[in-house]
């Protein structure tokens, strides 16, 4: 069972191109907001969803590099501190993108109708755009190098793709909510 788990989602199976359409459903139908009555508490209960998940795939990523040979090449303490710095920038991108938002911004709140003000444009938006996406892309990166795993390089390419992939849906599409905001208040 622990196993199976692991490979359905490690890989990003479950992926956010996955919360994308289910987010775009929620947008076009409301039935989330109407399952729950609000669609506060249909935001938190996504997002609790996409939290467990990622648990779970970092577990998984975790598991499948141990379960594989090392890179002799990445074992060295070149490597390490590269690993440590991609983890501690990584970490200061997921961090403060998720401080900017808060968890409704964070978890897809504007497809529940809950808007922000104004787009976020202060720091980590102002360095790197999606800095939660690619700084969690780093921290897997950091972590693959620390384990000198060519697994773990192999997945954190898989990661890489999957949020590229779901940045074409997400990007255009939050865009177009807020165009659509702006259009209603003029």
């Amino acid at each position: 069972m622990h196993l199976s788990l692991c490979y359905l989602d490690c890989c990003e199976g479950l992926s956010n191109v996955d919360y994308s359409q289910v987010a775009r459903w929620e947008y076009r139908t409301r039935s989330l907001t109407r399952l729950f009555r609000s669609p506060y508490l249909a935001c938190y209960c996504l997002g609790a969803v996409i939290v467990s998940l990622n648990f779970l795939r970092s577990h998984c990523f975790t598991e499948a590099m141990k379960s594989q040979p090392k890179l002799k090449a990445l074992d060295s303490l070149l490597a390490h501190y590269t690993s440590v710095a991609l983890m501690s920038i990584g970490i200061v991108f997921v961090t403060s993108s998720f401080l900017a938002l808060g968890f409704i911004g964070t978890f897809l709140g504007d497809y529940f109708g809950i808007l922000m003000e104004a787009k976020v444009t202060s720091f980590p938006f102002n360095v790197l755009d999606n800095p939660m996406y690619w700084g969690s892309t780093m921290i897997y990166l950091g972590w693959s190098v620390m384990h000198a795993s060519p697994a773990g390089l192999i997945l954190t390419a898989v990661v890489a793709l999957c949020y590229t992939i779901a940045l074409r849906y997400e990007g255009p599409f939050t865009e177009e909510i807020y165009l659509q905001k702006a259009a209603k208040s003029n």
